[in-house]
């Protein structure tokens, strides 16, 4: 809307002269223009957020939101001086998209109205798993992102989120989640894409360029080192040292920032090494702003500025806190006004905190502003077309059911799947007719839905009982156990039906919640990697009846699967499918869809307290010395398919074109160059299908231990019956680039290999090459992406 309110006493037709009005400058020259005649006042409500419909019970969406919530003053007062953000005005409870619309654009024009300058606030919501508003589209869980290896499809799926959130008045996303999984213990896990930098380094880049696209700010989340708390509990310390940090921890951030241009990035709630990622000037500023040179805004976590005080305890007042997050480098205060409201007032006025910090915060947070046009004299309060606002419309469901069947990943397969036509299907296990079970604890109905149980779901989320009934006449069904619980009353009926049938399919997994109210979910740790519940006795009990069984895992992390399991005629594993997911396995389960999916996580033997990743040196994997192997049941990127792949002459190419495949004489590849890579993959099989070739780095010897493999690239390769194709990779000698002894990132000259493999354990072929040269430096602006690239040789048609 066009503000109507005098600056200075100039008329409001004057505005087009003012130089923080004029879209002829550029947005930090009209920041410099605004910012001077600001009062302080005026400034720090720039700086924050108020949450006004956030629930102060102890049922709350973000960690001691019952403690933090104070009674706020009326609007009137919080709004006078300005208002940096609106929190959640869609996410907090459900609400009508159209009308929470319309209230939104009214609250805008209160505090455009309310303040000298007439600036509208910035509004923020989640967007992890599809807009967080009521009747909005669910999709798959990041996890189910990172099993799909399809950056493009994540990229498409982020657009159709932000142009919902657009379309509603949303300028800001909280997402995505780039921390890499570290221990699966924690409830976050199923927030993040995977256990691999690269693989969640590409595909959170393509949500942030999908959600950008939009003109949504895509916000990075978390910065930094939160997934690798110890013993997976949340918010526990981080003992990580810098190297693991620089190596594992922050490559997805700069990938999503390069690669992507994410325009905000939130801060991590964990302490690593005793220093709170919240006071982290180093982190914060030194590598964030002055080595990586971003220029967007940081926004606090909620509530995490007041935890430098009460659950840090580096700070002994609130102002104390404030002070510690300005000097670091954190420019908004989320969710709500708090310590950056008077306490940091008064900090100023006693010359306890430099002004200039605010002014250094302020520039960043109205040069964003202003580039979303919230300056601008046409800026609108309200889309013209909000009438006809639809967040769960064709196009949004569709893209939401091929993400969740490029996700399901097949584990083992003795030949019951896909299941034939004409069989009695006894479906068993508590999650098999349990919509919730589709869902992360990011979206709505999890998040906030289940707090107002007079509400309808708001979308529909058909089970995986109703979606394979459609395909399976002679279908019966017996829960057999609860997801949590000690009751083992109901597994003598699960098991008869099993019995009496000619295949059984086995639904366990998890019921995502916040804090303690599902088994997985923010604040819901595990103490062991041990499903739920007694579904492992439902699971023996069912395995013991001699039925073929197939295993469906319907999971926020991965659970071990020892070898009591290796009694299942087939295993799947599905991450959180999202609306659509139970559309999604039916249609893997009977060959309607051919699964392509692959691991983002391994899958332990052991689910004991030792998780471990893959990216591990050669003394984190089984040897002589420990009596534990730690040897994945399925190692990260495994995946089968219903049609069989053949992969055959792999070599290194040279630049004239020659094939280079000896293991005995290395290929020269200069440490400041690019290696080539190829490979032909065939279909062998009788249907169409997708292979994923996987492309890993070993680094025999190095001046600081090595994961024995990591990924370096990867390609989709959709294949018709009989169809083949080249895979080329382009490596640049960057992506070997690690910490040295130094704690400089470095590219250094030696023998390493190429591996072209199904998975980080099944290596097709693996090339042997010599990095030449001196020792050599990279840093921010190095190369971060292998290329890939398809040549379909037979034009053999692929539909799967």
């Amino acid at each position: 809307m066009r503000s109507n309110v005098p600056v200075d006493g100039a008329p409001a037709a004057s505005r087009d002269v003012t130089p923080w009005r004029d879209a002829r400058l550029s947005p930090a020259e009209r920041a410099e223009a605004l910012l001077p005649q600001m009062t302080l006042e005026e400034k720090l409500a720039q700086l924050v957020g108020v949450w006004v419909g956030a629930d102060a019970s102890g049922e709350g969406v973000a960690p001691h939101q019952a403690d933090m919530l104070n009674e706020l003053p009326p609007w009137s007062t919080v709004i006078r001086y300005g208002l940096g953000q609106l929190t959640r005005p869609f996410g907090t409870a459900p609400v009508d998209p159209v009308r929470g619309a319309r209230s939104l654009a009214a609250s805008q024009a209160q505090i455009v109205a309310a303040s000298r300058f007439g600036i509208p606030a910035q509004v923020h919501e989640e967007c992890l798993t599809g807009f967080a508003a009521w009747r909005a589209t669910v999709y798959p869980t990041p996890l189910s992102w990172g099993a799909a290896f399809d950056p493009e499809l994540v990229e498409e799926m982020a657009a159709q989120i932000g142009r919902s959130m657009r379309a509603a008045g949303v300028h800001q996303g909280l997402a995505p989640v780039l921390d890499v999984t570290r221990d699966y213990r924690w409830g976050r896990t199923e927030e993040t894409i995977g256990e691999d930098p690269y693989l969640v380094g590409t595909t959170g880049a393509a949500y942030v360029r999908g959600l950008e696209s939009t003109g949504i700010v895509a916000t990075l989340k978390h910065f930094a080192g939160y997934s690798a708390s110890r013993g997976g509990r949340n918010l526990a310390p981080v003992p990580m040292g810098r190297r693991e940090l620089a190596d594992v921890i922050l490559p997805p951030f700069e990938m999503a920032l390069r690669l992507g241009g994410a325009r905000s990035v939130m801060h991590s709630y964990a302490e690593i090494d005793g220093l709170p990622v919240a006071a982290d000037e180093e982190l914060l500023t030194g590598l964030l702003r002055d080595e990586w040179g971003f220029t967007g805004t940081v926004v606090a976590d909620y509530f995490a500025i007041r935890f430098l005080q009460t659950l840090h305890g580096v700070a002994e007042r609130s102002a104390d806190a404030a002070g510690l997050a300005l000097r670091a480098g954190i420019d908004v205060e989320l969710p709500t006004v708090d310590t950056f409201g008077d306490p940091l007032l008064a900090a100023v006025r006693a010359g306890e905190v430099d002004e200039a910090l605010i002014d250094r915060a302020l520039r960043r947070v109205l040069i964003q502003k202003i580039e979303l046009g919230l300056l601008d004299d046409g800026w609108q309060d309200l889309p013209d077309d909000v009438a006809g606002l639809r967040l769960d419309d064709e196009a949004s469901q569709d893209v939401a059911v091929r993400l969740a069947r490029e996700s399901v990943v097949l584990l083992r397969n003795t030949g019951v799947l896909p299941m034939p036509a004409g069989r009695r299907v006894a479906l068993v296990g508590p999650v098999a007719d349990d919509p919730m079970a589709m869902l992360g604890c990011y979206t709505f109905p999890n998040h906030v839905g289940v707090k107002h149980s007079e509400f309808e779901m708001g979308v529909d989320i058909p089970t995986l009982r109703d979606e394979l009934a459609r395909h399976v006449p002679q279908l019966s069904y017996e829960p057999g156990c609860a997801i949590t619980g000690e009751d083992t009353s109901g597994i003598a009926a699960a098991v008869a039906e099993a019995t009496a049938a000619d295949v059984c399919v086995l639904a366990v997994g998890d019921r995502a919640g916040m804090f303690g109210r599902g088994t997985s979910g923010e604040g819901c740790d595990a103490v062991d990697l041990t499903l739920p519940g007694v579904q492992t006795d439902l699971v023996r009990a069912v395995l013991a009846t001699g039925t073929p069984v197939v295993l469906v895992l319907m999971t926020g992390r991965p659970y071990a699967l020892g070898p009591e399991f290796d009694a299942a005629a087939a295993v799947v594993q599905a991450f959180f499918l999202g609306q659509r997911g139970g559309q999604a396995l039916a249609e893997v389960l009977t060959g309607v869809v051919n699964p392509s999916g692959r691991l983002p996580v391994s899958v332990p033997r052991d689910a004991g307290g030792l998780p471990g990743t893959y990216l591990a040196p050669p003394l984190g994997h089984a040897n002589q010395v420990s009596s534990i192997d730690p040897t994945a049941a399925y190692p990260f990127g495994h995946g089968l398919s219903y049609t069989t792949f053949d992969w055959s002459d792999a070599s290194v190419v040279g630049q004239a074109g020659e094939a280079y495949s000896d293991p005995t004489d290395p290929v020269t590849w200069p440490v400041d160059g690019e290696a080539r890579v190829r490979v032909t993959v065939r279909n062998t099989g009788s249907r169409a299908g997708v292979d994923v070739v996987q492309l890993y780095l070993h680094d025999p010897v190095a001046q600081t231990t090595r994961p024995v493999t990591r990924l370096v690239g990867y390609a989709r390769v959709p294949l018709g019956p009989g169809g083949a194709a080249d895979v080329t990779f382009d490596v640049p000698a960057d992506v070997t680039s690690f910490t040295g002894r130094s704690g400089r990132r470095i590219v250094e000259p030696g023998a390493v290999e190429l591996r072209l493999g199904r998975s980080s354990g099944e290596t097709v072929a693996a090339l042997a090459l010599r990095l030449t040269g001196a020792e050599r430096q990279v840093g921010h602006d190095r190369q971060l992406l292998t290329s890939a690239r398809i040549e379909h040789l037979l034009a053999v048609p692929h539909s799967a």
